[in-house]
């Protein structure tokens, strides 16, 4: 067995059975959004999903149940260009539609795609390019709601 510099707790083995010391340049470990999607109406989270296979980023939930909103959460998230944004859309509807037979009450923004909405009464799915995305400013227009964050997947 190897020497290493590093304490027997820290040491692991490789796959050659040696001891190694822990990687300095490891990440740091987020936690995961599984345990705040259990509190989420089962179609939220489809959605969050189906942004999330369309690498989606900075996706945020508003709970606006406590804010007096018109519909009890907003789900926004980005895409890098239009042809992503209307991919992300497309994804949302199909797999709604697919895994719970819902369809959007209304759907604006699809030939622009810069703001896609997604209204399914009790959610609405807000698709931004990142200069609209910090125009409207949604997340400061909301600020009294409930903040969900779902970080980036690598």
């Amino acid at each position: 067995m190897a020497k290493t510099n590093a304490s027997p707790a820290r040491a692991r083995k490789s796959a050659t059975g040696t001891t190694t010391a822990p990687s300095k340049t490891a990440k740091p470990v987020r936690p995961r959004a599984r345990a705040v999607t259990a509190k989420l109406p089962q179609a939220v989270t489809i959605a969050i999903r189906a942004a999330r296979e369309k690498k989606a980023s900075e996706i945020v939930v508003l709970d606006l149940r406590k804010a007096g909103g018109f519909t009890d959460f907003f789900v926004i998230c980005s895409g890098n260009n239009p042809r992503q944004i209307t991919a992300i859309a497309d994804s949302v509807r199909d797999l709604l539609k697919q895994e719970l037979g819902e369809r959007p009450t209304l759907a604006e923004g699809i030939e622009r795609s810069e703001w896609v909405l997604l209204d399914y009464f009790n959610f609405v799915v807000h698709i931004f390019s990142r200069e609209c995305r910090s125009f409207y400013a949604l997340e400061r227009l909301w600020g009294n709601a409930e903040r969900i964050e779902f970080p980036d997947e690598e």
